[in-house]
């Protein structure tokens, strides 16, 4: 025969089982815990997951790997990458340092000379940096087909050039990130001033940061049509500056077009080179060209120095 269990006295409730205290609060009793260390934790120590709830400690450290991982990530090559395999930056900082060089460049010739409307006239700066192809020939000045890209005639000349700068080059050096922007800027830079000196008139001097800015076009147009656009605005302004450098005076047209097509030619090989080492292909195509505008001025340079060395012989006799 059994008995049932003693009933509490009457009027007392039955006695519970005490509940834990949180871990960081001892404290305070608390039936929650967290659903990824199992730690009890009051409400003020827990955070809202995909999954219930975790306690703090476990959210700082799933922080903690995610930024760990992520940082792999980018390190192994991965992660936010445009269309020219760039990871995107986040500010520019190239375009601003071009037009800051360019401006610089442009204080110093109009100090030397006096006249920031005529600073080419006077500024040993300027007559030592323009391009001019008998200086080169004669006297193996190979420096000025780079520096007479960061000269300008006046500040008119300055100015149109560095706006042009900063709207075009904004949009591609986040396209293309800083290494390739420089890659294309210079470039379409040294194409410009080796069709002049290749083309144009031996005793005629040349600057400007027109080439360049002309190849940043030929880019933005091979960017549009990669991406799909709608490229009659890039057309458009193409057509125009190039009508524009026709039909003015004192304007160099072998510099632009020079400009205009080594741009779009590095362009094609930023945005349809393969995936696939795609760095590779890139780096070769800049080089190729580049190795072909060497080889043209070369050539120039030998054609120049023969006939210089036959009107000497003629003078002689």
């Amino acid at each position: 025969m059994t008995q049932p269990p003693t009933p509490p006295p009457y009027g007392q409730p039955p006695q519970q089982e005490a509940l834990p205290g949180c871990w960081w609060h001892p404290g305070r009793q608390t039936g929650l815990r967290c659903v990824r260390c199992e730690r009890p934790a009051c409400p003020d120590c827990l955070r809202e997951a995909s999954v219930g709830y975790q306690c703090i400690d476990c959210v700082s450290t799933a922080r903690q790997q995610q930024r760990s991982q992520a940082a792999g990530y980018r390190k192994a090559g991965y992660g936010a990458r445009t269309v020219a395999g760039a990871r995107v930056p986040q500010r520019i900082v190239v375009v601003p340092l071009l037009i800051a060089v360019n401006v610089l460049v442009y204080a110093l010739t109009a100090f030397q000379s006096g006249d920031p409307m005529a600073n080419h006239i006077g500024s040993s700066a300027f007559e030592d940096g323009v391009l001019w192809p008998a200086g080169i020939v004669a006297f193996d000045e190979w420096w000025r087909l780079f520096t007479s890209g960061f000269l300008h005639y006046g500040l008119l000349h300055l100015g149109m050039n560095m706006l042009a700068l900063f709207v075009l080059g904004r949009d591609l050096e986040l396209l293309l990130g800083r290494v390739r922007f420089l890659a294309v800027y210079f470039l379409s830079m040294f194409a410009g001033a080796v069709a002049v000196f290749a083309f144009g008139a031996v005793d005629t001097g040349t600057a400007g940061a027109s080439g360049a800015i002309y190849g940043l076009m030929g880019a933005i147009l091979v960017a549009v049509l990669k991406l799909r656009l709608n490229a009659t605005t890039a057309i458009g302004i193409i057509v125009l500056n190039v009508v524009l450098s026709v039909s003015l005076p004192n304007i160099s047209l072998l510099g632009h077009l020079g400009g205009l097509v080594a741009g779009a030619v590095a362009m094609v090989a930023m945005v349809y080179a393969p995936e696939r080492h795609r760095g590779a292909y890139q780096a070769g195509a800049i080089a190729i060209v580049a190795l072909a505008l060497i080889g043209l001025v070369l050539y120039r340079d030998a054609e120049l120095t023969s006939a210089i060395f036959a009107g000497q012989l003629a003078g002689g006799r």
